[in-house]
């Protein structure tokens, strides 16, 4: 029987995180377009937009169960394609209700292709016997960036948006024809349960997984307004905050798997946890501008190896079959993206944005703190199904 870790199937789940990346920030700069295109106000395209995130919820929920069954490899290749055939459509939909039905089409591939190519990284990291988790995740990063800068490119040189998704998903879809004959074939026993409801450890890793992406979509929505309500920077220079955090979760993520094979596990959760924690501390507190800034750096760093722990972790209990408790990880984190911005409003809106940014240090504090548990039960679980 062939390794699961061979370097066709490394490079085969980097593609796959990659397209993920790349097709979901090929999207991000066509907003605005699409807000002219239809004439739409904010609030209808709010609407709009939290069709691609109910179509990603729904999604993961039935790859869990697709996965379960008929393994990660298919799925991977359909979630990739149709993202690659839909994002053009984005561009075409003349009304809000097909611009809806097409965002609700490319979330849910997203959605799919997510929890698929987790799983399959599981697996290929179960097979290597070292941590392999940070470097995949890395390559979701990169896929954005690189996406986010040819769509931008395109677009500021008169490339019209349809001609330029073409081209991105002429991209996506080469690289997912380069990944096909590589990826593995995890496709479990017929007599495989197709669902299983979280529970124990998978619950409580599922429950972080939501507060760290939590944090992610706070950053990514309220640090600008933050950073400006505090005095710190002015409107044009609000982003600045985010794309610190950014280029430090990257950098985090490429040298996480060292770092995870040197410290464990537990040690990665525990002092992610706190970096990320001091962090919002100096961000806070700190009068002075440059050193606040510093600790949009430190939550980056902090939060980059948390989540691929979090899926290693799920990947080794027993609980549950695999698929499944990565399929409920990445959906329950995948809400936390999704609710959380607009409850970090609502509460910002009765005591201040600051006491929101207080709320999530301190919703970070149970990573650390649960830490010893996550390790300890996901050990002895996999003990007793050795």
């Amino acid at each position: 029987m062939l390794s699961a870790d061979r370097p066709e199937t490394r490079l085969a789940t980097r593609l796959a995180f990659l397209v993920a990346g790349f097709g979901l920030a090929c999207w991000a700069p066509l907003v605005p377009f699409a807000k002219q295109r239809l004439g739409v106000d904010d609030g209808v395209l709010g609407g709009l937009l939290l069709c691609l995130g109910l179509g990603s919820v729904a999604a993961m929920i039935a790859t869990g169960i697709l996965s379960a069954r008929f393994g990660s490899k298919p799925i991977i290749i359909a979630g990739g394609l149709v993202m690659a055939i839909a994002l053009p459509f984005l561009t075409l939909a003349g009304s809000p209700l097909t611009l809806g039905i097409a965002l609700a089409v490319f979330g849910g591939a997203l959605g799919s292709l997510d929890v698929a190519m987790n799983i399959h990284a599981v697996e290929v990291e179960k097979d290597a016997g070292k941590p392999l988790m940070s470097g995949f995740h890395a390559l979701f990063s990169i896929g954005g960036f690189a996406g986010s800068l040819l769509m931008t490119g395109f677009l500021s040189v008169n490339i019209g948006a349809f001609t330029a998704t073409l081209i991105c998903a002429a991209i996506m879809i080469a690289a997912v024809l380069v990944a096909w004959p590589r990826l593995l074939d995890t496709a479990q026993a017929e007599d495989a349960p197709l669902f299983a409801v979280p529970r124990g450890i998978v619950l409580l890793l599922a429950i972080l997984a939501a507060i760290t992406f939590l944090v992610e979509g706070a950053i990514l929505d309220w640090s600008a307004l933050l950073l400006t309500g505090t005095g710190h920077v002015s409107d044009a220079h609000g982003g600045i905050g985010y794309i610190l955090f950014a280029i430090a979760m990257t950098i985090g993520r490429f040298s996480g798997d060292a770092m995870t094979a040197r410290l464990g596990d537990r040690a990665t959760l525990i002092w992610g946890g706190i970096v990320a924690i001091t962090g919002f501390a100096i961000i806070l507190l700190c009068p002075i501008t440059l050193i606040a800034m510093s600790g949009f750096l430190l939550i980056g760093l902090g939060a980059a190896n948390i989540v691929p722990v979090l899926f290693r972790q799920g990947g080794s209990q027993t609980v549950m079959p695999s698929g499944l408790a990565v399929a409920a990880i990445t959906t329950t984190g995948y809400a936390g993206v999704l609710l959380g911005p607009a409850s970090i409003g609502f509460i910002a809106h009765h005591v201040g944005l600051g006491a929101s940014f207080w709320m999530l240090a301190a919703l970070l504090c149970i990573v650390p703190l649960s830490a010893g548990f996550v390790t300890r039960s996901s050990a002895k679980h996999s003990s007793k199904g050795a």
